[in-house]
């Protein structure tokens, strides 16, 4: 494993605001905040569980380029739109995470570009035993 490397998604915001998906640094990866838009699409208007549930897909995804799991993932931060969600997209994130059990911070109350995005996600993974 390179001691840093940058992983694109290839969306077209990376290059305009200057980003990457995720960073590897050292033994860390930092994978930015994901919200459930795929190949431009909100995915599951409406549904905070189905939010969360994609967006970890394509964590995952971003995790699994270079050599990660979300079994690695040592900190999740959950950024929701509305206080309402926190059980939705909490059970969503136990279900994923539940016997990594990482560091967890879960803010609601979050504008978000999209206003029909209800949750955005963000992680930090550490490979234990390299």
């Amino acid at each position: 494993m390179s001691a840093d490397k940058l992983i694109s998604s290839g969306g077209p915001w990376e290059a305009v605001i200057g980003y990457s998906r995720a960073v590897v640094a050292g033994d860390y990866v930092h994978v930015s905040g994901t919200t459930s838009t795929v190949d431009g699409v909100l995915q599951h208007e409406g549904d905070a569980y189905g939010q969360t549930k994609v967006a970890f897909e394509i964590i995952e995804k971003a995790l699994q380029q270079v050599g990660y799991e979300l079994t690695d993932i040592v900190r999740s931060k959950v950024y929701l739109a509305n206080e309402d969600d926190m059980d939705a997209a909490g059970k969503a994130h136990g279900e994923l995470l539940g016997e990594v059990r990482p560091a967890l911070t879960m803010l609601a109350g979050v504008s978000f570009i999209n206003p029909k995005m209800l949750v955005e996600i963000e992680v930090d993974a550490w490979k234990r035993n390299q």
